[in-house]
């Protein structure tokens, strides 16, 4: 049945069944079910970048998983003939377009429930920005890949447009969205490992290493170009993720720090064009504790080895991307113990009573593995939540507790300008 024949319907049955109600409840009615019918209907979604590569088959798995989301639209490459062919042999049907400014004027004349209702932006990280806060000004919310901008003065911006149109906005790191890395934040954030004495985050991959000797390398790799990967490649590509966990699980910020961003590979006949392919950064945090934040790409032997290490007071606790299922505690005085991801987690000596929230993120039981898809899935379908009620009118502004914010960009591009600052500086102590 379409809308309008719904709407025919109500008002049939108002006039048969609720005549003696005042002639203003009419209204009434057909409003709740126009809401009813527009929070049933699946959200669509606009790629913005995409057409290969991983990472877009991991969004289009989470966008789907629950059914309440679909990829309806996509402008896939800024190259506009490799956008629409891309488009049109894409696995299933979306409309194609060739540029994200056609998309964004075209979905914008369809009707609401047939435009888009928010946008993925998955381009290389120079092309975050314009897209971002084109699609904001016209009051589309966005889910941004990280990092989220080239530059301090983007992240700005596009905080202000947030801010300004109280919109929802999404940076798509990804690690939040274990159950674990939740359960670790309600431990460190409910005081139970006590104040918090040290923090080692860390992300060790070996791409780098493992690709360096292919003769297409260097041309074939946008990171290693500082036009479009911005001023660091291994700290803006995953040195952002192991400050997001430390940020995100500690409720801690960085206040100074203390850099080296390092070559091993120099591509560059002038250093200064090099970009970083190991990223470390000593860190002075808001409770005064300290912290690590690493990451490298030149590790043979690891793969998206993400972790985290949190020491406090009356206990420590240990998280790992690669086995993502499980969190190692250790409290002082008491045996140390593994809780694995599970709805129906029990209390014990160390572990109080856990909100049923959190234990309803649980999408299968124990023993069937949730991974990096359900990650991505549990951020989309926070996000969408927060998307239908700004589409209600009803949306007040995310407290970062269920995905990284605009804010939490700001954040990350913050952190790395002031470690590539302290870096040319020979380490020298930095202020946030």
């Amino acid at each position: 049945m379409r809308p309008g024949e719904r709407i025919s319907l109500l008002i049939t049955e108002w006039e048969k069944d609720y005549s003696w109600l005042a002639p203003n409840c009419s209204a009434i009615i057909l409003h709740y079910e126009f809401n009813n019918m527009e929070s049933n209907r699946p959200l669509n979604v606009g790629l913005i970048g995409g057409s290969s590569g991983f990472i877009t088959n991991a969004h289009q798995r989470a966008i789907f998983m629950d059914g309440t989301r679909r990829v309806s639209a996509a402008a896939l490459s800024s190259n506009p003939e490799k956008a629409m062919e891309s488009a049109a042999n894409w696995p299933y049907p979306i409309t194609g377009y060739s540029s994200y400014d056609t998309m964004l004027e075209k979905e914008l004349q369809k009707a609401v429930g047939e435009r888009i209702d928010y946008v993925l932006i998955q381009t290389p990280n120079h092309a975050h920005f314009d897209p971002a806060k084109k699609f904001l000004e016209a009051g589309i919310p966005v889910f941004c890949e990280k990092p989220l901008t080239l530059n301090l003065q983007e992240s700005e911006t596009l905080c202000q447009l947030v801010k300004q149109h109280t919109i929802p906005f999404c940076v798509a790191h990804t690690y939040l969205g274990h159950w674990t890395t939740r359960l670790a934040r309600h431990i460190v954030q409910s005081g139970w490992l006590g104040d918090i004495r040290w923090v080692d985050s860390s992300y060790h991959q070996a791409w780098m290493a493992m690709r360096a000797s292919k003769p297409d390398f260097k041309n074939t790799t946008w990171r290693l170009n500082k036009k479009i990967s911005g001023i660091s490649n291994c700290g803006g590509d995953i040195g952002t993720h192991a400050l997001m966990q430390l940020r995100y699980i500690t409720g801690l910020e960085v206040k100074e720090v203390s850099a080296h961003l390092e070559s091993f590979f120099e591509w560059n006949e002038n250093p200064e064009d090099n970009l970083d392919d190991h990223f470390t950064a000593y860190c002075k945090l808001s409770n005064g504790g300290k912290g690590l934040v690493r990451a490298t790409q030149i590790a043979i032997g690891h793969k998206n080895d993400l972790r985290i290490e949190v020491n406090g007071e009356q206990g420590s606790l240990r998280w790992a991307q690669e086995e993502s299922e499980k969190l190692h505690v250790y409290p002082l005085g008491k045996p140390g113990r593994v809780y694995y991801r599970d709805s129906n987690l029990e209390p014990d000596d160390f572990l109080k009573n856990l909100p049923q929230e959190l234990l309803e993120e649980n999408t299968i039981p124990w023993g069937h593995s949730e991974g990096f898809h359900d990650a991505f899935a549990r951020l989309h379908r926070s996000f969408e939540k927060d998307v239908r009620a700004y589409q209600a009118n009803a949306y007040i502004e995310t407290d970062g507790s269920k995905y990284a914010t605009v804010e939490d960009g700001l954040a990350g591009i913050q952190f790395i300008e002031k470690a590539v600052e302290s870096s040319r500086n020979n380490a020298s102590w930095v202020n946030l």
